[in-house]
């Protein structure tokens, strides 16, 4: 099993709709770990860690988010080095 990590920005209606709590909700649920916040622009920003089908699970939800949001896309980064973070943070 191959672990990666990404950086991800997303776009859109995408604060104030409950983004974050469900972001770290499908990335428990999938065993990814990593962190997620709220970035002054009003894009959600993430940081995501764990096998290469778990990353893709959780980013295919993030294509479209939570009921209330909309999102207008999704950029994807890979991290040059693995972080290890023990759980999913909530920013």
């Amino acid at each position: 099993m191959t672990i990666n990590a990404i950086h991800v920005r997303i776009y859109g209606r995408v604060q104030g709709v409950g983004f974050r709590t469900a972001l770290r909700e499908q990335a428990q649920a999938n065993q990814v770990t990593g962190w997620v916040r709220n970035r002054g622009d009003g894009t959600v920003e993430a940081q995501l860690v764990g096998p290469t089908e778990a990353l893709q699970r959780v980013l295919a939800w993030c294509e479209q988010g939570p009921p209330m949001a909309t999102v207008d896309g999704v950029q994807v980064d890979d991290l040059p080095e693995i972080p290890h973070y023990s759980a999913f943070s909530l920013f």
